[in-house]
């Protein structure tokens, strides 16, 4: 019920009933089948005792047989079951603190602080790709040349500039915030994008390699540093741990809002 009223907040209308069905259906599915196991488990040892005494056991190896492929039946339908269960857990976002406003559009949200002066010009103000071109080192024609449209080449300084803040950020987390650096894979397989939350629900905005159904291109550097601890148990002592990283990012905007904005 806390996780209904939570994802409210986030547009998301989750109907409890449906997910407490399936629930049901998985405990008595799994009862059954435990039983069933247990069954088999029984005239299993039946049939070494007979065998063992030189005795006919076909009676009990034709209830075996039956009863084996009755319970590959009841295991399909509770993995059925299981990877809807999966389905719809996965689908499901982050829940907002208690503190956030409900609300569906911008004005909703609560302005909490500001932090230094506004400028207000006496100008026209000219966005980073408009001061690029002027500049010279923003190079649409040529990004769409060689890819497509809303790719780029920076040139002369701006490529420049462009790997300085990448080197900036780097040593600021490093020498001055104690962060380990890791250099990781730029593709990823399915099980760190789960486990980071981009699948299911992004898949959309990936790239996955053809081919290669298991293997994606990473959308952001935060997929395979997460990944470094899955399925892993910290030891509080070991704590923190800071890594910091740096790698292209490969997404596509799957709708419109954000379709024009460089990604990189």
């Amino acid at each position: 019920e806390e996780v209904v009223k939570a994802v409210k907040k986030r547009g998301l209308k989750l109907d409890l009933s449906i997910l407490l069905k399936i629930e049901d259906s998985r405990k008595k599915i799994q009862i059954e089948t435990e039983e069933m196991q247990s069954q088999l488990n029984n005239i299993s040892k039946e049939i070494g005792v007979l065998r063992g005494k030189k005795k006919d056991s076909s009676k009990q190896e034709s209830k075996a047989s039956l009863l084996t492929k009755k319970l590959k039946n009841k295991n399909n339908q509770l993995e059925e079951i299981l990877n809807k269960l999966d389905q719809i857990i996965l689908e499901l976002p982050n829940i907002p603190d208690s503190d956030v406003p409900e609300g569906d559009k911008e004005d909703d949200n609560l302005e909490i602080r500001i932090w230094g002066d506004i400028p207000d010009f006496s100008f026209k103000i000219k966005d980073h790709l408009e001061l690029g071109v002027i500049l010279g080192g923003i190079d649409m024609e040529a990004g769409s040349k060689i890819t497509g449209t809303r790719f780029s080449v920076l040139k002369s300084d701006l490529a420049n500039l462009h790997r300085s803040l990448i080197q900036f950020m780097l040593d600021i987390h490093i020498n001055k915030h104690g962060y380990e650096e890791v250099y990781v894979p730029y593709i990823v397989n399915e099980e760190s994008l789960i486990g980071t939350g981009q699948l299911p629900k992004f898949e959309e905005d990936l790239f996955r390699l053809k081919g290669e159904q298991n293997f994606y291109l990473t959308s952001t550097a935060e997929i395979p540093v997460t990944n470094l601890l899955r399925d892993q148990i910290v030891e509080s002592k070991e704590l923190p741990l800071k890594w910091v990283c740096h790698t292209p990012c490969f997404r596509r905007e799957a709708g419109s809002h954000g379709k024009d904005i460089q990604k990189e």
